[in-house]
């Protein structure tokens, strides 16, 4: 099964691609979706969409798994990155791809241990769990990269454990 998590964002969407055999997860793929911040909105949204849907024709993932958008202190942000999922859904969408969303609770619990764990500590697992490192010139976009990665790496524990428990009962 090929899972691919997405940190969606106007000015950088994260995406991480794992692929999941029995009780083992490999990293296939990882990157961001750059946005120019002196485009409208509009046009930040169709390369995000298109971008996606690249993704998605180049991969053929099974599930798209999103980290749901946790509302905090600004609305404009919140609005946007409610926007910029839209669109990465609508890609899932044109390609029958299923969707699933995770708070970042739930991330944050399977990564670290800890719902309360704070953005260093999940980087800090992400990188050990998959021996990967930033790029040099661009490690803030990385941070995108390892939400990505988390929330991809939650669903494939997740199915993990379904397919342990499933098997012991038959």
């Amino acid at each position: 099964m090929k899972i691919l998590g997405i940190d969606p964002g106007t000015a950088t969407t994260g995406y991480g691609l794992l692929c999941v055999e029995k009780d083992n997860f490999s990293l296939l793929d990882f990157g961001w979706v750059e946005t120019n911040k002196n485009d409208s909105l509009q046009e930040r949204l169709i390369l995000i969409h298109q971008q996606i849907l690249s993704l998605i024709k180049n991969h053929k993932p099974d599930v798209l798994v999103i980290e749901r958008l946790f509302f905090a202190s600004n609305a404009k942000t919140a609005m946007a990155v409610s926007e910029a999922t839209g669109v990465i859904r609508l890609a899932a969408a044109k390609n029958k791809i299923p969707v699933v969303e995770y708070v970042p609770m739930q991330v944050k619990m399977e990564i670290c241990g800890n719902g309360k764990a704070n953005k260093k500590e999940v980087k800090k697992q992400i990188r050990k769990i998959l021996s990967i490192r930033s790029p040099n010139h661009k490690k803030s976009h990385f941070d995108d990269v390892c939400d990505a990665l988390a929330v991809a790496i939650c669903h494939a524990r997740k199915g993990m454990i379904k397919s342990k428990e499933e098997k012991e009962r038959r």
